[in-house]
């Protein structure tokens, strides 16, 4: 099966918004992978997107933007994701995410009750990632 994914390390982000219970972490952009069936061979693009947490609320303080990702978890009811988010990506329940910013101790935390993360445009191609 095919399958993509947002690589969290060194995506960047570029804005936090808290407005209304949500909370929007936007990402400019957001690097995928994508993995075909049957191929050893994956692919780098590129994508800006949005990732939204409904009835949410921000833990701790909000990181200095832009800043760059280093890696961290991301989930949404019984399931967590370490370093990447599956694409697509939307759920009810219990919805998370704890991000660690690169070059400093902070973190980005978010707890809600949905998540969705929204892609704008169109993704564009970087590279072939070759198996070693």
């Amino acid at each position: 099966m095919d399958s993509s994914s947002i690589e969290l390390p060194g995506t960047e982000i570029e804005s936090i918004d808290i407005e209304n219970g949500q909370v929007s972490i936007r990402f400019s952009p957001a690097y995928i992978i994508k993995t075909i069936s049957g191929s050893d061979e994956r692919t780098r693009w590129r994508q800006v997107g949005t990732l939204i947490f409904s009835e949410a609320e921000l833990e701790g303080e909000i990181p200095t933007v832009p800043c760059i990702c280093e890696g961290g978890d991301v989930g949404q009811s019984v399931f967590t994701y370490r370093d990447m988010i599956p694409l697509p990506f939307e759920g009810r329940g219990h919805a998370h995410c704890d991000l660690r910013i690169k070059g400093t101790d902070q973190h980005l935390k978010v707890v809600g009750e949905r998540v969705k993360l929204d892609m704008d445009d169109r993704p564009y191609y970087i590279e072939h990632i070759r198996s070693s």
